[in-house]
């Protein structure tokens, strides 16, 4: 090792170090973008794969996707959405190529957070076939229902990252509650019949 290198060892890669080099000069928008986004990546992308490792991988190759396509996203008005949609691609890939369902169908400590989703969409424990029917709610749907009950994010950090406004994450929320009501063939919430006469 020549005087000045730096060598990157890891205890998981068995001690074989690589020279670091030193980080490419990023677009600074980018890296505010990065700063901004990469936990909610993580989290979004663990709670899929199951490991954090595996996770930082994806997340990675994500947002290298990202930086290639950066100019032409910043000329997008929904920058978050695409970005989003890159991340979503990047870990349904991964599963693909593992050839396994998402963690949270697996995973004990997600099956529990799923347990407590289960109570707060009011969910009865006879309804059988939640996580898929999670799995099949459209993306926006899918997404507020995964950030809100399973990874616990209040609604501004949901909107924050989504691109959208907290009415219309409410909006894709209860439209997400409904749609897996409907999908698990469970009764409507009972209305209040005070003052109908019946």
């Amino acid at each position: 090792m020549g005087n000045g290198d730096v060598t990157d060892v890891s205890p998981q890669d068995g001690g074989h170090g690589q020279p670091v080099q030193a980080p490419p000069d990023l677009p600074l928008d980018f890296e505010g973008f990065y700063l901004g986004h990469q936990e909610f990546f993580h989290d979004f992308a663990e709670i899929h794969l199951g490991s954090r490792r595996t996770a930082e991988h994806v997340v990675h190759q994500v947002f290298l996707e990202i930086l290639g396509g950066w100019d032409g996203l910043l000329q997008q008005q929904d920058l978050e959405q695409q970005t989003l949609a890159v991340l979503h691609r990047g870990v349904t890939r991964r599963l693909e190529e593992d050839g396994r369902p998402p963690a949270f169908l697996i995973n004990g400590p997600i099956t529990k957070n799923l347990e407590a989703v289960r109570s707060q969409l009011e969910l009865n424990s006879s309804a059988g076939g939640l996580y898929e029917a999670v799995l099949e709610l459209p993306t926006r749907q899918f997404t507020v229902i995964v950030l809100r009950h399973l990874l616990g994010y209040p609604t501004k950090r949901i909107a924050r990252y989504m691109g959208l406004d907290t009415r219309t994450v409410d909006y894709h929320g209860r439209k997400g509650k409904e749609r897996l009501r409907i999908r698990l063939d469970l009764p409507a919430a009972a209305k209040n019949k005070k003052g109908t006469g019946q």
